[in-house]
C-alpha cells in the first residue's frame, strides 16, 4: 500500500526555503475555502503583514494501515507597526500547514507598545519552563536576538532590542515567553490611568 504524503511532501520539507503561496492554496488537496482568499484574514490587506516560517516538522501517526505522514508549522505574523501574532497549523502537506498557521496567526493579533523602534522598558516573560528577557535598546544596536526571538521581535516593528534566553529553549514556549512579555508592556499613559495620576507625575 502507497503511503500517503510520500516523496513529494519530503522534498517540500527538506528545502532551503519554504515559500507559501496561499492564493494557489485552493489547488491543494484538504484546504479550506477560507484559505482562498487570504485578504479576508484581517482589517488590514494582505500585503501589509509579514509572514515568517518558524518552523516545519513532520509528523508520523501510525494506523492499522500503516503510517501516515503529516506537517506541523509555527508561523509569526506582524505588520511592522506594533502588531504581531503566531499561529500553529498541522496538515498532509507543507502548503497547508503553513496557510493554516497563517490563519491562527492573523486571528489572533497582539497590540505592542514601542518607543523609537524599541520597547519601553525590560522585561521577563514566562512560559512554561521558558523566560526570557527583554531589554530596550539605543539606537544603532540591532536586534540582538536569535531564532525564534528574533523573528517576533523583527515582525512587531522593533529594530534596537537586547534580548536573553534564561530558560528552556524548547521552539513553541519560547514564542510564547516572548509574545507573553511583549504583552505584558504598557505604555506611561496607561499606568499613570490605571493609578489615577497625570503622565507627568509618574
Amino acid at each position: 500500500m502507497k503511503q500517503p504524503g510520500g516523496d513529494e511532501e519530503q522534498k517540500t520539507l527538506t528545502a532551503e526555503t519554504v515559500a507559501i503561496d496561499v492564493v494557489n492554496a485552493d489547488k491543494k488537496e484538504g484546504v479550506s475555502e477560507i484559505f482562498k482568499t487570504p485578504e479576508i484574514l484581517s482589517d488590514k490587506p494582505a500585503a501589509q503583514f509579514k509572514e515568517t516560517v518558524v518552523a516545519i516538522n513532520r509528523v508520523t501517526k501510525v494506523v492499522s494501515g500503516g503510517k501516515r505522514l503529516a506537517f506541523t508549522s509555527i508561523v509569526v505574523v506582524g505588520d511592522g507597526q506594533g502588531h504581531v501574532g503566531i499561529g500553529k497549523g498541522k496538515a498532509r502537506d507543507v502548503q497547508s500547514a503553513i496557510a493554516k498557521a497563517t490563519f491562527q496567526a492573523k486571528k489572533h493579533l497582539l497590540s505592542v507598545p514601542l518607543i523609537n523602534f524599541t520597547i519601553p522598558y525590560a522585561i521577563v516573560g514566562e512560559y512554561g519552563a521558558a523566560r526570557v528577557l527583554l531589554r530596550p535598546a539605543a539606537p544603532g544596536t540591532g536586534v540582538i536576538a536569535g531564532g525564534s526571538v528574533r523573528a517576533v521581535l523583527e515582525a512587531v516593528g522593533v529594530k534596537d532590542i537586547l534580548t536573553k534566553n534564561l530558560g528552556n529553549s524548547n521552539v513553541h514556549n519560547v514564542l510564547k515567553a516572548t509574545l507573553t512579555a511583549l504583552g505584558n508592556l504598557r505604555t506611561k499613559e496607561d499606568i499613570a490611568k490605571r493609578r489615577g495620576k497625570k503622565p507627568e507625575a509618574i
